[in-house]
């Protein structure tokens, strides 16, 4: 075995350790406040409150959610309170969450004086929110779909005025909702629109772009599917680790000068990087256009 295929099998083994040691240790904390969503009958808002229940971060009456309508879709969790009135949400509330699209923000007043809000919203700044709702304490955060599994990595923007306690709060409601971390400027928020809000999209595109290939050439689409989930659901878990460096197992790969090398070094020299970086910065501009329109 060369010294480089043996670094290659090294960080795998090592990736892979991580993984069935379960990673990082998390000590979870347990939520006394409130919290209110607005929008909880949403797919977002009610994939955090079933994550806040399940994980044992909130207890369920201590929860409550409204929607527009009657219809409480998936919100019917058990033990939780339901209104349609937001108003009477955020007097029984310590916390608001406002999980709808931006441009349905201006629909809803509310008076939030004194408490809390946490926004989901992309490309609503904080400085809005503060005026739609009354408040000085604003969180903006950028949850994605993997959010009903309890797998989103959530980044979130915390305004001065918020107290530690505040964002130890923010942090152990994310946390319920798979990984989060807070980050010092609000325009990294924006900037996370695209790469981390887009959640289960990025993956399911690669997935896809996979299959479509084997497909073409004459494999089954049923084996395609089952081969592009292995690659892309089942082999990213070796960088899943908190320490992996997934550029070192690149560049790894690229100087074992075989197979791989040749996939990874055709992606990278029809453009690959910059797609992605294109992707990213038409999310970000979309998300401030969706936000001017509310």
């Amino acid at each position: 075995m060369t010294d480089t295929s043996r670094k290659v099998v090294q960080l795998l083994i090592a990736s892979a350790a991580h993984r069935l040691n379960g990673g990082r240790d998390i000590e979870r904390m347990t939520i006394d406040a409130r919290i209110g969503i607005i929008g909880g009958n949403g797919w977002l808002g009610n994939a955090i409150a079933r994550a806040a229940v399940a994980s044992g971060a909130v207890e369920p009456g201590r929860l409550i959610l409204s929607g527009r309508s009657d219809n409480r879709g998936t919100a019917e969790i058990p033990g939780t309170q339901w209104t349609k009135d937001n108003s009477e949400l955020v007097e029984r509330s310590d916390v608001v969450v406002l999980s709808v699209r931006p441009e349905q923000l201006s629909g809803v007043r509310i008076d939030t004086r004194g408490k809390l809000v946490v926004s989901v919203m992309a490309g609503v700044t904080a400085q809005t929110i503060s005026e739609r709702t009354g408040t000085s304490d604003v969180v903006r955060s950028i949850p994605n779909a993997a959010a009903a599994i309890r797998r989103s990595f959530t980044p979130w923007f915390a305004t001065p005025s918020v107290s530690p306690e505040g964002k130890r709060l923010v942090q152990a409601l994310f946390e319920a909702c798979g990984d989060a971390a807070e980050v010092p400027l609000e325009s990294h928020i924006d900037y996370c629109v695209g790469m981390t809000g887009s959640g289960a999209a990025f993956p399911a595109l690669l997935a896809e772009a996979l299959i479509a290939h084997a497909v073409a050439q004459g494999l089954p689409r049923d084996f395609a599917k089952r081969a592009a989930r292995g690659v892309v659901a089942g082999a990213s878990q070796l960088f899943a680790g908190e320490d992996d460096d997934t550029a070192e197992i690149v560049q790894a790969m690229i100087d074992y000068r075989g197979t791989t090398a040749a996939a990874l070094q055709a992606m990278l020299s029809l453009g690959f990087n910059e797609s992605v970086a294109a992707g990213l910065e038409a999310a970000a501009a979309k998300a401030s256009t969706m936000a001017s329109s509310g």
